[in-house]
């Protein structure tokens, strides 16, 4: 008998729920566009957001599109006890239509099985081929 490894279900996310990154608009109208390929990015943040949207939504395809060619995984994992439930945009630089590059430090609330957490980080965005890319980051406290 073969054992096939179980997929993690995404959050159930509808269009007219609000969007998970927190701007009080409902997905469609805010990553969800972006998620869907019909907008992009304008700044770094508003690409930060829609990534963690994609990651408490568990879209991999989004998050690799996203990510600059020179870092990017060749798969995305995504842990099945893992809910991600708050975002948190702490400070921005640069990041505008403006910049090439910029950065955003956020706090992100999660739940691994059932137990609370958080990630501290300060992630580097540039543009890449016209468009805001993930490039990496670091954790912070």
């Amino acid at each position: 008998m073969s054992r096939r490894r179980s997929r993690p279900q995404p959050p159930a996310v509808t269009a007219a729920s609000p969007c998970p990154c927190g701007t009080g608009a409902s997905y469609a109208d805010c990553c969800g566009r972006l998620h869907a390929g019909t907008a992009a990015a304008p700044t770094a943040e508003a690409l930060m957001r829609s990534r963690y949207t994609a990651f408490a939504v568990r879209d991999a395809g989004y998050l690799l599109r996203t990510w600059h060619p020179g870092t990017r995984p060749s798969e995305v994992d995504f842990d099945a006890g893992l809910r991600w439930v708050g975002l948190e945009i702490l400070d921005t630089a640069e990041g505008s239509a403006f910049h090439t590059t910029g950065t955003v430090t956020f706090r992100a609330r999660y739940t691994h099985d059932g137990q609370p957490g958080e990630l501290h980080e300060r992630s580097r965005f540039v543009r890449h081929d016209g468009a805001w890319v993930y490039q990496d980051a670091v954790f912070t406290r």
